[in-house]
């Protein structure tokens, strides 16, 4: 039997079919879990097809996550149909689609509305799906809670957004505290920090830093993915709060003329 038959997953910002919350969503479903897929888009309907047709239980929602009503709509269909959900893999957010669109601002001129659409973006989606779905995991005293951060805020930084860094460092902060609340409950609270991955949403400037590391590639959605499986999984049971990073080990050279 699939190690997580039965059980319901949410995975949030799967739109892309080639991005890491498809992939992510794609791996619990081979495991056995039933999904519901959410995308500020109608793509997210694709998606969901694509599942179906592996013999996949899956369902496309359409919402803008940083907006209360649109996840509590989520939650509380979930809840109608299931009474119960237990993972939720909180991965929407993302600097920008094109390399014109990337934000290249010094602190100093950094504007209050770019500071405040990124935080949106990346952070409150995080913290407000998270909230939403703690009452469901409590209830039935069980739950996964997986959040895809970056090592850009957490463990590096790149010039020239500090938004961005500063949301990704808050989920990680974000994750050990509701860890710690969360624990008496069952419920584990973990992050993933990607570090260059080859999504279609990859810039060529991300692609050639992806060559640099000491794999001297890009990783690839569905290896992130296999962290988000593990962490799911029911085994992983006394692990929470930790920060898993995915990066090549990109960030553990200090000295960036090292070589092999």
């Amino acid at each position: 039997m699939a190690v997580l038959s039965g059980q319901i997953a949410l995975v949030t910002g799967a739109g892309s079919p080639a991005g890491i919350g498809f992939a992510s969503a794609h791996a619990l479903g081979l495991d056995g879990a039933a999904l519901a897929l959410v995308s500020t888009t109608n793509r997210i309907h694709e998606r969901a097809a694509e599942l179906r047709s592996e013999g996949i239980r899956a369902r496309g929602y359409v919402a803008d996550l940083t907006q209360p009503p649109a996840v509590q709509r989520i939650v509380d269909d979930l809840r109608a149909e299931f009474g119960r959900l237990e993972i939720c893999v909180n991965n929407a957010g993302m600097t920008v689609v094109t390399e014109d669109e990337q934000l290249e601002s010094r602190v100093d001129d950094l504007s209050l509305a770019d500071w405040e659409k990124s935080l949106a973006r990346n952070l409150t989606t995080c913290f407000l799906v998270t909230r939403a779905v703690l009452p469901l995991m409590r209830a039935q005293k069980y739950g996964r809670i997986i959040n895809i951060t970056s090592t850009s805020g957490p463990v590096q930084a790149f010039v020239g957004d500090s938004a961005y860094h500063a949301a990704k460092a808050g989920m990680w902060g974000f994750t050990r505290a509701v860890a710690l609340e969360a624990a008496a409950d069952g419920i584990t609270v973990n992050a993933i920090a990607p570090g260059w991955i080859a999504t279609a949403s990859q810039l060529e400037s991300e692609k050639r830093a992806g060559e640099l590391t000491p794999m001297k590639r890009s990783g690839t959605p569905a290896e992130v993915a296999h962290a988000v499986r593990f962490l799911a999984h029911p085994d992983a049971s006394y692990i929470t709060g930790q920060l898993i990073v995915v990066d090549g080990g990109n960030s553990v050279p200090e000295d960036r003329n090292w070589r092999p």
